[in-house]
């Protein structure tokens, strides 16, 4: 199994569509890359991200960061759909460099590279989200999420 981290504004949406790709094993909402070791405030400098847990046996890293990138507007700068502010950055966080060299070679490939402002970076520290966070779309299928629900059941 590997790790790798998401953000992609706020995190119920882009862990109820992560649950859905093949190969995943399991994933966590929380926070990433902090200027602190806890969460005091939202100013803390952490991004809202899903801790995703993935077989490279069933899906490669290439096709995760893919289909990451049907949920996202990657040309946003903190912001996406509704939420604003930096905790809604964008980014691709791991503390494997095969990881961050997939993201890196994903994005310098595309047409629309130099537009694009998705993080692509070391994780520095991880924060799990409260019990209330986690799988929230499940439960409350009716909050709000920027994600269209046609995505949120593509892979399904």
């Amino acid at each position: 199994m590997e790790v790798i981290y998401f953000a992609g504004g706020c995190l119920w949406g882009v862990q109820a569509f992560i649950k859905t790709l093949p190969g995943i094993k399991s994933t966590e909402a929380g926070r990433a890359n902090g200027a602190t070791n806890t969460l005091s405030s939202e100013y803390d400098g952490y991004t809202e991200c899903v801790k995703t847990e993935f077989d490279p046996s069933i899906v490669m890293i290439e096709d995760l960061i893919e289909c990451f990138f049907e949920i996202i507007d990657p040309y946003s700068l903190n912001k996406q759909g509704e939420d604003v502010g930096k905790k809604y950055r964008t980014g691709i966080y791991s503390e494997s460099q095969k990881h961050l060299e997939a993201a890196r070679n994903f994005i310098s490939e595309r047409d629309d590279s130099e537009k694009i402002v998705v993080e692509v970076l070391p994780l520095t520290n991880y924060l799990r989200s409260a019990e209330e966070h986690q799988d929230r779309l499940a439960r409350c299928p009716d909050d709000y999420c920027h994600i269209p629900k046609n995505l949120l059941t593509k892979y399904s």
